[in-house]
């Protein structure tokens, strides 16, 4: 049979554990005013007290208390840490430009002013350009817009019927450095497959990519068959001729020593620009017989050609004047023109031209 407790016994026991509860929490506050008040009371076994972090200034008197160096009292809401300065001025990092820019050339300017400017190659100027410059610095004229190639290659317009294995292998690069330059926005997930498409008159960059520049200026023309520059204009001379040799020594062709524009480049100036006034002499450097006198079709304004006999042929373009006929006899200092600004040209100036067997050579290696 179950036995029933008794409700005055049950009321008891109740009574007792309340009555235990208060005292264990009557002690417990005992020991928190202690501590509150700098003691050291523990808090009965047993029994949990709140975690409550300690103020500066109790943490200094309880350093004190067993020999501690005292707390530096610090206020700032960083405390006694490293801080960090306030700056107004944010660092934005640079970027690499992948678009073509434009430039419209200014009074002065020169292609490798220009080219320096972009940090490129004065070639690029040309590549990226052809339509106004065909390949010829001599067309670059002030208030003309040029496109600017964030990197050093070649532009190109996409034709129909175009191929782009035939495109790249033309300016001797990878058809992948075309898909993949970020400034031609190809899809690379569709050029992954080979499924991309590039329309009729689509500019592309060509990074890297290069191709032979068009030389404007006269060809080597010999003693022996001058009338071979017969299309580069009326100065051309048609009947073969025999005269002077050269002494292999070359004077200064003009009475001004100063390059003026551009100097001898192997890829975009095969030649010499020397300053001076209009009007100022231009001298024969050598001996030699006068092989084309007159007007030139491609820029040069008043042309003569020297042949030398001796494998070499000089060139003095954009003249004012010519003092000398086709098949004369000339010696070295023998006064054969003027310095003109005729042609394709933004300034008095003489074009200079060493040809050596068929190659143009820089003049300042060889005049004296």
């Amino acid at each position: 049979m179950t036995k029933t407790k008794h409700p005055l016994k049950r009321a008891t026991v109740t009574f007792v554990n309340i009555a235990t509860v208060a005292l264990v929490f009557v002690a417990a506050l005992l020991g928190w005013d202690r501590l509150q008040n700098g003691g050291a009371a523990q808090p009965p076994a047993g029994t949990l007290s709140p975690v409550v972090s300690p103020t500066p200034e109790q943490e200094v008197q309880a350093n004190v208390q067993v020999g501690l160096p005292a707390l530096a009292s610090n206020s700032s809401p960083t405390g006694s840490g490293i801080t960090r300065a306030a700056t107004m001025d944010t660092t934005i990092p640079t970027r690499p430009r992948v678009d073509v820019i434009t430039y419209t050339v200014e009074l002065g300017d020169n292609l490798f002013s220009i080219a320096e400017q972009y940090n490129l190659k004065a070639e690029t100027i040309l590549w990226g350009n052809f339509e106004i410059l065909e390949d010829n610095p001599q067309f670059l004229k002030a208030e003309q817009e040029l496109n600017i190639l964030p990197v050093n290659g070649t532009y190109y317009e996409w034709n129909e019927g175009d191929n782009l294995g035939q495109v790249a292998e033309f300016f001797k690069v990878e058809p992948q450095l075309i898909i993949e330059y970020p400034g031609n926005r190809f899809d690379l997930t569709e050029a992954a497959t080979g499924n991309y498409s590039i329309e009729e008159g689509m500019w592309l960059i060509i990074p890297e990519g290069k191709r032979a520049i068009k030389d404007w200026g006269p060809p080597a023309i010999t003693r022996e068959n001058p009338a071979s520059a017969a299309f580069y204009g009326a100065g051309s001379c048609g009947a073969i001729y025999e005269g002077a040799i050269g002494s292999f020594t070359f004077v200064w062709p003009t009475t001004s020593h100063q390059v003026s524009g551009y100097s001898y480049d192997p890829v975009v100036h095969k030649a010499l620009d020397i300053g001076g006034s209009e009007g100022n002499a231009i001298y024969a450097v050598d001996h030699g017989v006068v092989v084309y006198a007159g007007w030139s079709d491609y820029g040069y304004g008043y042309l003569i050609v020297i042949d030398h006999g001796t494998g070499w042929q000089t060139a003095y373009a954009h003249l004012n004047a010519v003092g000398v006929t086709c098949g004369q006899s000339v010696y070295q200092g023998t006064m054969i023109g003027a310095l003109g600004n005729t042609g394709n040209s933004s300034g008095a100036h003489l074009h200079f031209e060493m040809i050596y067997n068929g190659v143009k050579v820089n003049p300042l290696n060889f005049v004296q």
